[in-house]
């Protein structure tokens, strides 16, 4: 058994023990992603959370309640990224965010009938521990695989992110649509457990990424280091200074502004609007793991595609799709369709979020690795802030869900357009003389920490 993971491991492209620690967070935290986010505590809101509240205010309080997480650490992940560049605190403060999402879901096990503001605080608080936890985890990439690695990698770790999250939804499945068979009495019980499964699962398997991968060593290139508020915004300063030495990294934070706005309302929406489109749970269910499986080949053929065509190229055909998911989930009647919405995202999904980030790890320096990342994750979360909101707005407008949904062709269109103009190679050469300058080597780090 053993044998067979580490065969599949390495045909991944995850051929050293530290990239496949690196990547076993993304099965770790994909977890909370597909229980919390985007399955289970969506369907348990709406028919248990939000009783009492009409069904339009309970959609439109959860979509506030993600934005306002997610501004939290758009807030947040910059100023955290240049600290841990300047103090070499990269794994540490992936530690905070990931015990205040595990603490936060043990949470949500405790959130009853009509406890929707209860509820709302601890989804948020988990939103803002697992997606502060990716500001550290996604600049760990730069610092422990090549360069010709970056777009293998970190495929393999969405591949990885929809095979675990996909394996425990499904045992959540039969859990929920059988809570009889383990002694629970209804599936509010069963999804309560559902929520305490994820936060043994996230915390478990986080540990190998701590104990595998070393330190990366803080910045050394001849500036004052000291570990202060002052010299950190100081040195955040910098690198927003320095985005214009990075062009083309700066274009792509703006295309990724873009079209991750409309990626990640699909995500954490979907399930909730299929609710209001009076779609059953078990088809919801069964079409959200549809999603983790087809995820699987199809996160790691975009890596492998990537490796003959480009990244970039990639990412154009993946937005083409998004845009026909767009057109589907608005004409959507059944659960039929909401089926072959769920096809088509797993096709895409982890295949444009893994070359997005392999992309642009390639175009920003090892030694400010984090800090870029973090305003990658402001980029991001700017975006997904602004998804929900408009959601939440155009709910309150129309009194329906289904026109809200075509806001995000205009979301994958811009995308699309600006990407179109990155060029790739003038943003490695960039960022590879910005290393040398540093005084950084080609090598990533060993496992002594050094590069």
């Amino acid at each position: 058994m053993r044998a067979a993971w580490d065969a599949l491991l390495a045909r991944m492209g995850l051929t050293r023990p530290e990239l496949r620690a690196w990547a076993l967070y993304d099965w770790a935290n994909s977890a909370y992603v597909t229980t919390v986010i985007a399955v289970v505590f969506p369907l348990y809101y709406a028919s248990v959370v939000s009783e009492g509240l009409p069904r339009e205010v309970a959609t439109s309080r959860f979509a506030t309640a993600t934005s306002v997480a997610l501004a939290v650490v758009a807030v947040l992940s910059p100023v955290l990224g240049a600290l841990s560049d300047r103090a070499g605190r990269i794994k540490p403060l992936l530690g905070i965010f990931l015990g205040l999402g595990v603490l936060s879901t043990v949470g949500l096990a405790g959130v009853g009938r009509g406890d929707w503001a209860l509820g709302l605080v601890l989804f948020g608080l988990g939103n803002v521990g697992v997606t502060g936890s990716l500001v550290f985890y996604d600049a760990l990439l730069r610092h422990i695989a090549r360069d010709d690695e970056l777009d293998r990698v970190s495929t393999a770790g969405y591949a990885l992110g929809y095979l675990g999250g996909g394996l425990l939804l499904a045992a959540q499945l039969v859990l929920l649509l059988q809570p009889r068979w383990f002694g629970l009495e209804d599936a509010a019980a069963a999804s309560r457990v559902a929520f305490l499964s994820v936060a043994v699962w996230w915390a478990g398997f986080s540990l190998p990424l701590f104990l595998r991968i070393p330190e990366p060593r803080p910045v050394t290139n001849g500036r004052d280091r000291r570990v202060s508020l002052r010299g950190t915004f100081a040195q955040l300063g910098e690198t927003l200074r320095g985005l214009r030495e990075h062009r083309q990294a700066l274009l792509l934070l703006v295309a990724y502004l873009l079209y991750s706005d409309g990626i990640g309302t699909i995500i954490r929406l979907s399930t909730l609007y299929g609710t209001e489109l009076g779609i059953g749970r078990g088809a919801l269910i069964g079409a959200l793991l549809l999603t983790q499986t087809v995820g699987v080949p199809c996160a790691v053929l975009f890596g492998q595609g990537a490796a003959k065509v480009g990244a970039k190229p990639a990412l154009m055909l993946s937005l083409l799709v998004y845009v026909g998911v767009t057109f589907l989930g608005y004409f959507m009647r059944s659960a039929v369709h909401f089926f072959a919405l769920a096809l088509l995202v797993g096709m895409v999904q982890g295949g444009s979020q893994a070359l997005s980030r392999s992309l642009f790890a390639q175009m920003v320096p090892r030694d400010r690795a984090a800090e870029f990342f973090g305003l990658f994750s402001v980029f991001e979360k700017v975006t997904a802030v602004a998804g929900p909101l408009v959601f939440a707005a155009t709910v309150e407008l129309t009194g329906s869900s289904r026109q809200a949904v075509l806001s995000l062709l205009l979301f994958f269109g811009a995308g699309a357009a600006v990407l179109w103009r990155v060029d790739v190679e003038a943003g490695r050469r960039a960022a590879r003389e910005a290393e040398a300058h540093a005084g950084w080597s080609e090598a990533p780090l060993d496992t002594r920490g050094r590069a």
